[in-house]
């Protein structure tokens, strides 16, 4: 695990120049990868090529250093992230006459390179971002795994071919301010963060998950292409078979996540994911397995006793750690500008703490992200199902004149997620056009809200028409089809971003065994109630492993990390806060409109409407504006 830079100059140059701009890449990300650093220059006739990266040494510990080249020097490699059938490929590398000079599976990609050329990527199983360099056909490949758990940051210029694993990398080489994406912001206003391709800076992308980019260095051209082309076949599996292959399928991925050279501990929430995950680990293993998680002080938040069922019936040497609201808000600035974008997910925060403590013991944990993209397990999903119904049964004008009425019921004064919030939320991402659940996952601002609180330049209509392209989902109404959205949009736009930065913030190499791409095309191909039974959702997971959990425990509901940032916003951040209102700032910063942005805020300072989520976001923006952008 590590971090990987990229500078590719038009023209020919000097080489200790772009030596000595990768290392200042390289520094930029010295957490992503503490243990080691390297560089590789090289150029031609019409190009200066360089290639870094900072590593965090989980194989391969003696000589695993990167950049690695083969034989004869003509290829070489930058790599990030973890290759878990690595040991198979080299295997069946070997077998075709290859030979290795290390134990690493970053030489395993080289030589299969080496041996079918980019088409050799759709074979990895594992999470990556890496370059190669092709001296013979003059070409570098830069390539992103499938769902993208490691990310990449790439730009062309007149002069130049940058990347990055963040996007602090890519800026210190640009030598100019980059503009505002229009598009970015808009996404983010209305999810809370923002998904590949886009970023908060215009002509600057996020390489897609499941991409890979060729880049011709003789005309300075590149083109972008798909790594690999689901398969979901429908299966005619009754439940019970479906069911034990499921629990051998997630079985066989945690084996496959456990590769390492060091230690490896789990994240343990106590919720389904986690547990599985957590269990799966310890049936694997020989001695007790280390086990991570987090409570609150605050008897509402707290969830720690779920945890501690588990690993007591796991029989892990558990860390359990209490923490209060000072705990999050403590290290609030740095966790929030490390994403070097505005992001505005919360459970950042906590995320960051339980990594935190985890690094403090090991190096690599698995995590039970994914499981609710795999299996069906968000409140989201029977909520789109619901809007069918709904609609199909209440008339629209009457659906209309019950949301009116029941705003002023519903409305809250606190930063309180209850049944109210849900059946607010469930109202206003109602349509009768099969837009829903678009509206179910914006999670910040309305498309109304966006025109009322942005000015006209910066408005863009039609935000998730990409999307729709992309997916080939204009009106979701299944559950793959909800589950696809969120592989590309929030999957990879906010959750695994959250866990990427946060972890190796911390240095943490952080593992989801669910993110496995076998096990997603499965669970594509199951009937729909195998996920999602009536109101019981992940069924078939639970089913497959609830004979090794306590009774009923698999079915006791989790509400997640949980944090108070309504509260926050009128309290300890509320000057902070109110300088963002302030109308001199606003009208030197012309992006918003003044008196409806200023009415939004002050409605939450004064408990009048609670707008959490929505001045959640404007502060995470400006947060973002002030502390970076106006820096550049």
């Amino acid at each position: 695990m590590c971090g990987i830079n990229g500078l590719i100059y038009k023209t020919e140059g000097n080489k200790n120049t772009v030596e000595a701009s990768v290392n200042t890449m390289n520094d930029l990300i010295i957490h992503r990868g503490p243990d080691d650093d390297g560089i590789y220059t090289n150029s031609n006739a019409n190009s200066l090529i360089g290639m870094g990266m900072r590593r965090l040494s989980i194989i391969d510990l003696n000589s695993g250093k990167q950049p690695i080249s083969n034989e004869d020097d003509s290829i070489t490699i930058v790599f990030n992230g973890e290759i878990y059938n690595y040991k198979t490929l080299r295997e069946d590398l070997i077998s075709n006459g290859y030979t290795f000079k290390t134990e690493s599976d970053t030489e395993v990609i080289l030589k299969l390179y080496e041996h079918k050329g980019p088409e050799g990527f759709s074979l990895l199983d594992g999470m990556y971002a890496f370059s190669i360099y092709d001296t013979k056909k003059n070409k570098v490949y830069i390539a992103r795994d499938f769902f993208g758990e490691k990310p990449l940051y790439y730009t062309k210029t007149e002069k130049a071919f940058i990347y990055a694993s963040e996007l602090k990398s890519l800026i210190s080489n640009l030598g100019f301010k980059p503009e505002i994406s229009r598009i970015g912001m808009n996404l983010f206003f209305r999810l809370t963060y923002i998904p590949a391709p886009y970023t908060i800076y215009k002509n600057i992308h996020k390489l897609e998950a499941n991409t890979f980019i060729e880049l011709d260095l003789k005309d300075f051209n590149f083109s972008t292409n798909e790594v690999y082309k689901i398969n979901a076949t429908k299966s005619n599996l009754n439940f019970e078979d479906a069911k034990k292959i499921v629990k051998e399928k997630v079985s066989e991925s945690v084996e496959s996540r456990s590769v390492s050279d060091v230690p490896i501990g789990t994240f343990l929430s106590g919720g389904v994911d986690s547990s599985v995950v957590s269990l799966c680990l310890a049936d694997q293993t020989d001695s007790k397995i280390d086990t991570f998680s987090i409570g609150f002080e605050k008897a509402t938040y707290d969830e720690s006793d779920k945890s501690r069922t588990v690993a007591n019936l796991i029989n892990s040497n558990h860390h359990e750690f209490i923490i209060n609201e000072l705990d999050l808000k403590t290290n609030l600035d740095d966790i929030l500008l490390n994403f070097d974008e505005p992001f505005a997910d919360s459970s950042a925060l906590p995320t960051f703490l339980v990594s935190n403590k985890t690094s403090k013991h090991l190096k690599v944990a698995l995590t039970g992200d994914g499981g609710d993209e795999i299996f069906g397990g968000y409140n989201k999903y029977y909520v789109g199902k619901l809007n069918n119904k709904y609609t199909s049964t209440v008339p629209k004008w009457l659906h209309h004149s019950v949301n009116n009425l029941s705003k002023p019921l519903l409305n809250r004064k606190d930063d309180n997620r209850g049944l109210r919030y849900k059946i607010q939320k469930f109202l206003n991402s109602v349509s009768y056009d099969n837009s829903h659940y678009w509206n179910i996952i914006s999670l910040g601002l309305t498309e109304t809200d966006i025109k009322t609180f942005l000015q006209d330049p910066y408005i863009i209509p039609n935000i998730f028409d990409y999307y729709k392209e992309k997916t080939g989902i204009n009106s979701p109404k299944s559950l793959n089809d909800f589950r696809v959205i969120d592989k590309h949009i929030s999957l990879e736009g906010d959750m695994l971003v959250k866990v990427d930065r946060t972890s190796m913030l911390n240095s943490l190499e952080c593992r989801a065994p669910f993110l496995n791409r076998d096990l997603f095309e499965f669970t594509l191909g199951l009937p729909e109630d195998f996920l999602l039974k009536s109101w019981n959702k992940k069924f078939i997971l639970k089913e497959a492993f609830r004979d090794r959990f306590p009774e009923k425990f698999l079915d006791i509901s989790k509400q997640g990390f949980g944090v108070p940032v309504g509260d926050w916003l009128r309290q300890s951040l509320k000057s902070e806060l109110e300088h963002y209102i302030n109308p001199e700032f606003l009208d030197k910063q012309n992006i918003f409109e003044k008196q409806d942005i200023i009415s939004l805020v002050k409605n939450h300072i004064s408990g009048k409407i609670d707008n959490s989520f929505k001045v959640w976001s404007y502060f995470c923006f400006q947060k973002w504006y002030t502390s970076i952008y106006q820096n550049l």
